[in-house]
């Protein structure tokens, strides 16, 4: 069981420093309106750019932000990116972990196994073959599954500029898991056809998340900057 909620309760220490890690077919400045939302408020905010080609090149990029900040950080990873704050969260600066609508592998676990077997009648993301070790999604269908509810032109332009998704970052597993250590928050978006809400609840539940439940597309991010924020303010003020 994730030491989460003794954690989050003995260390209730704010923290002023956030890094945002974007996940697979998308970039960095998806956390825009976050972004402006969280310097807003106060808070020192760094925004990872993955090159998305492997686990751990995301995992050493994410690492050189967490190294630039002058004191505690709260990491906060969207889809593929939980993989990669669970692998690098275990930084010592990290005192925090926020999912968003992503990923949270245990020991072993990667993108590929937990995606391996969906629930019954679970929506299946539009992911194309692979091209020379690459992935991407349909653009015909990159709306409905990543981007429901992001205003029509704005999803066609995440659809037409998707960054290419490595195999090697899909199969890459992670060694310790930072949840089972750290405190973390968990926002699932209930309206997700890329990672199914049920796969959500059961990889919050276990690593002892703090959940809260939001309406939206795994774009929300991006369509709920409010609602992504506000649990983000939350663990970086160790409200658990």
């Amino acid at each position: 069981m994730a030491l989460s909620s003794t954690a989050g309760a003995a260390n209730p220490t704010p923290a002023k420093n956030v890094v945002l890690v974007h996940g697979g077919f998308v970039d960095g400045s998806g956390w825009q309106q976050v972004y402006n939302v969280l310097k807003k408020d106060g808070y020192n905010v760094t925004i990872v750019q993955n090159p998305t080609n492997s686990l751990a090149d995301d995992v050493a990029v994410t690492k050189r932000a967490i190294a630039q900040q002058d004191g505690p950080v709260v990491l906060v990873g969207h889809s593929y990116g939980g993989v990669v704050i669970s692998e690098a969260g275990t930084d010592p600066k990290v005192e925090r972990l926020v999912y968003i609508a992503a990923f949270a592998p245990d020991k072993g676990e990667s993108v590929q196994t937990l995606i391996a077997n969906p629930p019954p009648g679970a929506s299946v993301p539009p992911i194309l073959p692979p091209q020379d070790g690459y992935l991407f999604l349909d653009r015909d269908k990159f709306a409905a599954s990543f981007a429901g509810d992001v205003p029509k032109d704005e999803a066609d332009f995440m659809a037409a500029s998707q960054v290419p998704w490595g195999v090697e970052a899909l199969a890459g597993a992670v060694t310790e898991p930072a949840w089972k250590s750290k405190p973390s928050w968990y926002l699932v978006a209930t309206d997700d056809h890329m990672i199914p809400p049920p796969a959500q609840q059961m990889m919050a539940k276990r690593a002892g998340a703090k959940v809260t439940e939001v309406p939206g597309s795994h774009a929300i991010y991006v369509s709920r900057p409010d609602a992504v924020a506000k649990i983000i303010e939350q663990a970086a003020k160790g409200v658990h």
